[in-house]
């Protein structure tokens, strides 16, 4: 059952406060996952499909270790994406692709280790590569890094 409501115009500061409040602790417990697909060991998932071990996800798949995404696959200990694959340790990234070890990084791919960039592909650290050479040492880093 419902907590009944005031109409939009006798809405107070108050009762705002006091509803806003509710909201937020409902969503610190955590809480049973809807309508996903053999994610395991998650919570408060939406319409995801094998997931692990991650909270907050919505429409993800394949996803693990990661919480607070949306619309992302095969992403690994990531937080805050959107719309983006393929991302491993990456954090409030959008719209990208293969990016390890990224900050706030929006429409990228085949970025390491990289902070802030916009619409840039194969880089290592802000620096441009080639493609040859961008895979020939994110391989060795990756490696020595244990990623």
């Amino acid at each position: 059952m419902s907590e009944e409501r005031n109409p939009p115009e006798q809405l107070t500061a108050q009762d705002f406060e006091h509803r806003y409040q509710a909201l937020l602790d409902g969503d610190a417990k955590g809480g049973e996952n809807v309508n996903c697909v053999e994610c395991k060991a998650c919570q408060s998932c939406s319409r995801c499909t094998f997931c692990r071990d991650s909270e907050h996800l919505v429409r993800c798949h394949y996803c693990v270790s990661c919480e607070r995404l949306t619309d992302c696959s095969h992403c690994r200990h990531s937080e805050e994406l959107l719309g983006c694959t393929h991302c491993v340790g990456s954090v409030r990234c959008t719209a990208s692709s293969y990016l390890t070890q990224c900050f706030g990084l929006s429409g990228c791919s085949y970025c390491f280790g990289c902070v802030g960039l916009s619409q840039k592909d194969f880089h290592i650290l802000n620096e441009p590569y080639e493609r040859s050479e961008y895979f020939k040492i994110t391989r060795r880093l990756a490696q020595e890094l244990r990623l």
